[in-house]
């Protein structure tokens, strides 16, 4: 049995109709996930629900949603009565507060969890362990997802993600059973994207500090005749690791869109991102191992399907 429940800033929590139709996108980090739900609604029916915070979404007693609400609107088209709340996931309270400024001597992931997470009532789920930075600076401007993401991926190699219970987890993903895509599973489209604009072959990280430029190559791309170069010009106070990690970080940040594979199922929840689903349709070049980058999930009156966005096993940083 699936419920919607909204949990409001006076404290009450309502139990919402079932919906009519709706729909929640999950992410492997970036961007942040998201919701919407349209349910049939007359002026007593889920009143209050204006005051919503958060939602939770729920299936046999298990939670396979948690966000917080960005908007609800009550509307009459007709001769019927409509709620449409919608909102994102738990990282949108990082996305939304900016960081103060701040230079630490060294970071730890302890110290940017208490410093930059822990405030906004985020539960911290898995963590690797990251390593321990020296002059990790936080400018003015930068959103605390910003700090995270730039602790995590440019010096850890992870990129933070939550997870569908809204805890937060900076670990790689486990690679356990492969799902299978064959000639026989039902898929109601497919589509398969090559493209090369914008993949870099290179990057040179200059230094002017240290007056030092490190080249990082991506030879597999440049066996593919891919020739785009960029400069990146590190602060003056990056370090030989800095300067490392934001050149191996910017490759595959490119890398990332050079192959996507869309497949559409009749099947609600039929995978999640980071999970690896192994293509295995006859007449395709796309054969192999992808990993799942996003799920949209969407149901209404003519059922319910699962959309994945596929990248290359590697993709998901």
């Amino acid at each position: 049995m699936m419920e919607w429940r909204l949990s409001c800033w006076d404290g009450t929590v309502l139990l919402l109709p079932e919906p009519l139709e709706w729909e929640v996108e999950y992410t492997a980090g970036v961007p942040c996930d998201s919701f919407r739900l349209l349910c049939a609604w007359e002026p007593d029916v889920a009143s209050g629900a204006e005051k919503a915070v958060t939602v939770t979404l729920t299936m046999d007693g298990s939670v396979y949603f948690k966000g917080i609400v960005d908007e609800v609107e009550h509307r009459i088209e007709g001769s019927g009565g409509y709620l449409e709340v919608s909102g994102r996931g738990i990282a949108a309270l990082l996305l939304d507060n900016e960081a103060m400024p701040v230079d630490y001597l060294t970071a730890t992931a302890e110290d940017i969890l208490r410093d930059h997470v822990v405030p906004y009532g985020i539960q911290v789920g898995r963590v690797s362990e990251l390593p321990v930075v020296s002059g990790f600076s936080v400018q003015s401007g930068q959103s605390e997802w910003q700090v995270l993401y730039q602790f995590a991926c440019y010096y850890g190699g992870i990129t933070p993600r939550f997870d569908r219970q809204g805890q937060l987890v900076i670990a790689p993903f486990s690679d356990g059973e492969t799902l299978v895509l064959q000639g026989e599973t039902a898929v109601t489209a497919i589509a398969w994207r090559v493209r090369r604009y914008g993949v870099l072959s290179e990057i040179w990280v200059r230094d002017r500090t240290r007056m030092a430029v490190e080249e990082v190559k991506n030879t597999g791309f440049a066996g593919q005749q891919i020739r785009r170069r960029q400069v990146m010009t590190m602060p003056g106070k990056s370090n030989y690791q800095a300067m490392r990690y934001s050149g191996d970080f910017q490759l595959r940040q490119s890398a990332k869109e050079f192959q996507r594979l869309t497949v559409t199922v009749p099947e609600l929840f039929f995978a999640w991102p980071g999970d690896l689903l192994r293509m295995e349709r006859p007449g395709w070049d796309c054969t192999g191992t992808w990993r799942v980058l996003e799920a949209r999930v969407t149901a209404g009156a003519d059922g319910g399907t699962t959309t994945l966005t596929l990248g290359e096993p590697g993709a998901a940083i």
